[in-house]
């Protein structure tokens, strides 16, 4: 496991970004997207009680719905390096560990090329 913190250093370019950037160059197998929420949804879901959590999503779904994994460039850039993101809870007890260990925790965005 290989942990990257920071950004590029180059303006308009976000940590996001550099994080897709950086997983590239190092052909990681995945991103891990640690948030305050266990995944992605289809709308904010601390302000709407409604709100719909995916298990999967595309990387084009991720964008044509502008759900907010990250910044368009940077769920391009692990599109076209086919990189999952794993989105998950941060704040939950273990779940990094079981992240690291392959099981199923938060979001997967991945396909859909």
């Amino acid at each position: 496991m290989v942990i990257c913190a920071a950004g590029t250093g180059n303006p308009y370019f976000t940590t996001d970004t550099a994080a897709a950037l950086r997983a590239s160059e190092l052909k990681c197998e995945a991103i891990l997207k640690a948030t305050k929420v266990d995944g992605v949804y289809d709308k904010d879901p601390r302000k709407f009680p409604d709100a719909v959590r995916y298990d999967t999503v595309t990387y084009m779904e991720t964008l044509e719905k502008r759900l907010g994994v990250m910044d368009a460039t940077a769920i391009s850039l692990a599109r076209d390096n086919r990189l999952p993101i794993i989105v998950f809870n941060l704040f939950e007890q273990g779940n990094i560990r079981r992240v690291i260990k392959g099981e199923t925790v938060g979001t997967i965005v991945e396909g859909g090329n």
